[in-house]
């Protein structure tokens, strides 16, 4: 991903933090003949060794003949908007505020244990503040789910990561920005007006 050098974000812990938020990537592979994207919920999960993510395709889909040798992609987008040049002191064009995160590695198919312990963290994840849990369901059942589908981990070994975030205006546009952002009321417009105002900290 093209990323001018002040667009770059470089703090892994915004960055772990950014991904474990916006987990629903898009997992691009190459099948020999194309690209090929399947956009799935994931998990990181962080050890001594680095990033691991967890996911899962139907068992149908294709895509997972192309797991092995190659390098796969997941894209992690986070808030996104459009800015007004109405919004600045000099004239200028529009443009798009925006983060993301690419996260390069080898994907392997998981499976068995490892597999169901991948399922039940993601039901805990977002089913934490219920009592929802898949060794609580009847385990035939679970079981049958289970082998329709297609498990994969993918250790990081590439991060690009872009915040675009008007970083090249005044300090009086920036704040001209994160207030005209913040008359919108839509969500990607309040989360990118946040994220201006904490870049000026």
């Amino acid at each position: 991903m093209y990323i001018p050098k002040y667009y770059r974000e470089e703090d892994r812990q915004k960055i772990l933090a950014f991904l474990k938020q916006n987990n629903f990537a898009a997992l691009v592979t190459f099948d020999g003949e194309k690209p090929i994207a399947t956009h799935t919920p994931v998990e990181v999960v962080e050890s001594e060794n680095g990033w691991t993510i967890y996911g899962h395709l139907s068992r149908a889909n294709p895509q997972k003949m192309t797991f092995g040798g190659q390098e796969a992609l997941l894209i992690f987008q986070g808030a996104h908007t459009y800015i007004s040049a109405r919004w600045y002191t000099e004239v200028d064009v529009p443009t798009w505020d925006y983060m993301i995160v690419h996260v390069y590695g080898k994907a392997r198919e998981v499976q068995g244990d490892e597999l169901y312990s991948v399922l039940s963290r993601l039901v805990q994840n977002h089913e934490s503040n219920t009592s929802y849990r898949l060794e609580g369901l009847p385990q035939d059942m679970v079981q049958k789910e289970i082998k329709g589908v297609f498990g994969f981990a993918m250790d990081a070994t590439r991060i690009d990561s872009g915040y675009k975030l008007s970083q090249g205006k005044t300090e009086g546009e920036r704040k001209n920005i994160v207030s005209e952002l913040e008359k919108r009321g839509d969500e990607d417009s309040k989360v990118i007006a946040e994220a201006i105002r904490r870049q000026g900290e």
